[in-house]
């Protein structure tokens, strides 16, 4: 590989003329049989040649015999003095960064650890992240470190990853963010590292288990998989730190606490993949500015200091880009035709460009980085009308109009699709359904859900287009149904606990949550989830605002994720005094 753009300043091109044809040279680097005529002053560039040329050598001294070093290498080396231009290769770039620390030449030892990290894979990054500690480069180094911890699942099959010391794989697995979809991924990795090396590292397997979060995993994988490991069984000191953690696990479900009332490291839950954000709503008969957020690996919600100047309900929400969106809604005065933009780095909100109509009661989705909003309530009709904002050139374009007028509606993007669902035409609830295609700009109506649904919630989940709750024109439903596009037909999913209308959903990894919402009676605050693992709904932790005609948004991606997780400064690492060995 090539990799341009690395200049040398010092150099002009006129000198690499006069080095190929061999002209005012005024010194020789050898390696065995191979010279390279070169000028003192451009090879100055390189503080190991300055002080050879100028104090280590008298100054008539023209040849330089270097044994420390290929010819290949040097070569590398002297001709990205004279050029600027660097051929990297996976097989040469750890020979040129051992060469080129000891030259101190720090601006090309900067150029082949960014080669380093452009490269980085499941198999490349240990490597990259050693080599970047050794030559002290901590931005390479950090880099390196986080798409271990990101990619952790892939990197712990790695050959590399079988090579680490001890305290390597410590640090790695003691790391808050590290990422897995189930801790019993990190106990894995671990028995296969010590299984590497078993009569080396036997010993070792006490440590590292007690840096695994083993009371956030599952209760019958701790009693079939952990204690019934040969590693395990064959430790007292093992056993006890497992047992602790089951014992733990059963206080937990005793007392409901949580991860966060537990004081043991054994149970601090790492930071999450991604983030739940609940946005505005309706609470106390007024709308509200508030914002929470929900960290599904300690299962807490943190309220977000923020700036939004305007309370918002019965608005929409979207993140795009790092950024959340904020389109539309009413604040018991107006109806907004308004969107503002949230960055999830400052905490502060900025006007951008208005939509074409005034929306509340809107459905906002995005589609390959657009943000599309439909229907909604101007305030004096229910709308058909729909548009997309584009975030490049900060304006919104009209698109075709949908089949019905929708206000209360729900959509949700799928398969390259924008379906929407349910809805209040200003008459009736409606059960029509209908998809939007990008390329035909065009509306299609599929087969109507089994219930009218106003208030609804609608999400892709599943590889099926999800239609939750809402309020039917009688009462508020429990209620879900599932669409399935390639049999243009809805099926029945387990209802939820709580019947709600006009709530916040949103999918996190292999749950579907439901937060807030009206029941009917009151504003409620609580949340609920439902897997197709178990097929049924569970109840998690409430917020701490009670509201409806909120808008739900899920983060991730971002540097500062740990500002939006529930604080882990609030889940003590103090160890328990250690049980005897057994």
């Amino acid at each position: 590989m090539t990799q341009e753009g690395q200049s040398s300043p010092k150099m002009m091109p006129v000198f690499n003329e006069l080095r190929l044809d061999e002209e005012l040279t005024d010194a020789v680097i050898k390696f065995q049989d191979v010279e390279f005529k070169v000028h003192k002053n451009c090879l100055c560039c390189i503080p190991y040649f300055r002080s050879l040329f100028t104090q280590w050598s008298p100054p008539e001294d023209r040849v330089y015999e270097l044994p420390f070093t290929s010819a290949e290498t040097m070569k590398i080396i002297i001709d990205f003095v004279y050029t600027g231009f660097l051929v990297l290769t996976d097989n040469n770039v750890g020979k040129i960064m051992e060469v080129v620390d000891y030259l101190n030449y720090e601006e090309l030892l900067e150029a082949c650890s960014d080669y380093l990290i452009t490269r980085l894979s499941p198999h490349s990054c240990i490597n990259t992240w050693k080599l970047t500690s050794k030559y002290y480069l901590p931005k390479q180094c950090s880099a390196a470190f986080s798409y271990i911890l990101d990619h952790f699942e892939e990197v712990a099959f790695s050959g590399s990853f079988l090579e680490l010391s001890m305290p390597e794989v410590e640090h790695i697995i003691s790391s808050d963010s590290l990422m897995v979809r189930q801790e019993s991924a990190v106990f894995e990795s671990v028995v296969r590292w010590v299984s590497h090396s078993p009569a080396e590292r036997q010993r070792d397997t006490r440590v590292l288990l007690s840096k695994i979060r083993l009371v956030t995993m599952d209760s019958e994988y701790v009693w079939n998989n952990v204690l019934g490991n040969e590693l395990v069984k064959q430790d007292g000191a093992c056993m006890s730190i497992v047992l602790r953690a089951t014992r733990l696990q059963q206080l937990i479900l005793l007392t409901e606490c949580g991860f966060t009332g537990i004081n043991d490291p054994l149970s601090r839950p790492r930071l999450p993949p991604a983030i739940l954000l609940a946005i505005g709503g309706w609470s106390g008969g007024d709308p509200t500015n508030a914002l929470e957020a929900y960290d599904v690996m300690a299962q807490r919600w943190t309220t977000v200091e923020n700036t939004m100047e305007r309370p918002r309900a019965y608005h929409g929400s979207v993140f795009l880009d790092g950024f959340v969106y904020c389109i539309g809604g009413f604040d018991r005065v107006e109806y907004f035709n308004s969107v503002r933009r949230f960055n999830l780095i400052t905490r502060t909100w900025m006007e951008v460009a208005p939509m074409y109509h005034r929306r509340c009661y809107v459905s906002v989705s995005a589609l390959n980085g657009l943000i599309y909003a439909m229907g909604g309530f101007n305030g004096q009709t229910r709308l058909d009308t729909a548009e997309y904002y584009r975030p490049e050139t900060n304006q919104w374009h009209q698109i075709a109009s949908m089949r019905e007028q929708r206000s209360d509606a729900s959509c949700t993007a799928f398969q390259g699709k924008i379906y929407i669902c349910g809805g209040f035409n200003g008459h009736d609830c409606l059960p029509s359904a209908e998809f939007y295609t990008p390329e035909t700009n065009h509306w299609t109506l599929i087969r109507p859900m089994s219930s009218p649904r106003s208030g609804v919630g609608v999400i892709a989940f599943a590889d099926r287009v999800y239609a939750v709750g809402g309020f039917d024109g009688t009462e508020r439903l429990r209620s879900a149904e599932a669409y399935n596009p390639q049999t243009n037909t809805w099926v029945d999913a387990p209802p939820m606990l709580t019947p709600r209308s006009n709530f916040g959903l949103e999918v996190i990894g292999d749950k579907l949550i439901v937060v807030g919402g009206f029941n009917g009676f009151s504003t409620t605050f609580n949340a609920e989830f439902y897997s197709t693992t178990t097929n049924r709904w569970t109840r998690i932790c409430s917020m701490n605002v009670f509201r409806s005609a909120l808008s739900c948004c899920v983060i991730s991606g971002l540097t500062n994720m740990e500002t939006y997780a529930y604080p882990r400064e609030a889940l003590p690492l103090e160890e328990e005094e250690e049980e005897e060995t057994v």
